[in-house]
Order: C-alpha cells, then sequence, then structure tokens
C-alpha cells in the first residue's frame, strides 16, 4: 500500500510550517508516499538524497507555535546532569475539550461508517492511536463504557485503510496515514 501525495494546490496556508512543506512537496519528482513524507517531515529517515526536504526542529517549532496559542508552556527541567526543555499543558480545558469530544464521537454519537463520520474526528482518532495516546483517553471513563471505546476505535482501526480510501471522497489522507503508522 504506498498513496502518493499529490499536491492539489500550492497556495500559502499562513502556517509556517505547512507552507514550507507545501514548498517541499511542490519540488519533489516524482511524488513521494505518505509513508516516506511522515519520515521526511519527522526527521526520521537517513537518505541523504532526500535530506532537503527534511523540516527542521519540527517537534520544537509545533511546540513553540502551540506555546503562542497559549496551549502549552515551556519549563526546563532538571535531569540530574542535564537540563531538559519540556512543554507541559497549560490549557486543560482545550485538553479536555478535544478528549470530550472524542469520547462522545465514539459513545453518544458513533457512526459505524466511517464514510458518515466528521472528518476531524477521524484524523484526530486516527492521530490519537498514531501517538499512542488514544488509550489515555478513554482512562476516566467507567470500565462498560472503557470497553465499549476501545472495542470501537478498534473495530475502527482494523478496517482495511486502501478499501476505505477507495470509497472515502476526501478522507483518503487520513486513510494513508493509517495506513503508514500501521506497517
Amino acid at each position: 500500500l504506498s498513496f502518493q501525495v499529490l499536491l492539489k494546490s500550492d497556495a500559502p496556508t499562513g502556517d509556517v510550517l505547512l507552507d514550507e512543506t507545501l514548498r517541499h512537496i511542490k519540488a519533489t519528482e516524482p511524488a513521494e508516499t505518505v509513508q516516506t513524507w511522515i519520515e521526511l517531515l519527522t526527521g526520521e529517515t537517513w537518505n541523504p538524497f532526500k535530506l532537503q526536504y527534511q523540516l527542521r526542529n519540527v517537534r520544537e517549532r509545533v511546540a513553540k507555535a502551540l506555546v503562542e496559542k497559549g496551549i502549552l508552556t515551556t519549563e526546563k527541567q532538571n535531569f540530574l546532569l542535564f537540563d531538559m526543555t519540556t512543554h507541559p499543558v497549560s490549557n486543560a480545558t482545550e485538553k479536555q475539550r478535544l478528549v470530550r469530544r472524542l469520547q462522545e464521537s465514539v459513545l453518544e454519537r458513533w457512526v459505524k461508517d466511517p464514510q458518515r463520520m466528521e472528518r476531524r474526528t477521524l484524523a484526530l482518532l486516527v492521530l490519537a492511536h498514531s501517538s499512542d495516546v488514544l488509550e489515555n483517553v478513554f482512562t476516566s471513563l467507567a470500565d462498560d463504557k472503557y470497553d465499549l471505546a476501545m472495542n470501537r476505535t478498534k473495530d475502527l482501526l482494523d478496517m482495511d485503510p486502501e478499501v476505505e480510501a477507495a470509497k472515502a471522497k476526501g478522507m483518503e489522507m487520513i486513510w494513508a496515514v493509517l495506513a503508514a503508522f500501521n506497517k
């Protein structure tokens, strides 16, 4: 399964990282796969022929943007021999809003067919799963609701990304990202 990223528009988005990514995608011939772009954009490739397409300091830049939006804060923590910069959540309300949104999406507003699911919610579920934090989203639930939420998301995330991408109008990239992380 190798979904290729094809650029539909290179119009600026107003986000520095996204605009930089668009420039890289536009400059790439032939088109790269979603898996390759994930590796390039996260800095996890060592292909010397592709280094010019890597984004620099992605985690730090994303953290800085979230600090500027008031979601995170910046702190120095001492770990015996060295100091390390960390970015704890400063806006617990925003975090709780996202947690509630995901919980409600798999409990009260559950739609079995991912084609009927809201695109942003599906993307958030896929990213939470890929980041290994999905289980944390459901830990505050009662046992029966936790089991139901985990089973529903497991069923969703176990679907064949290629089949779902073929059915999904406008959701192909979400399924391609899931496929890349499932490898």
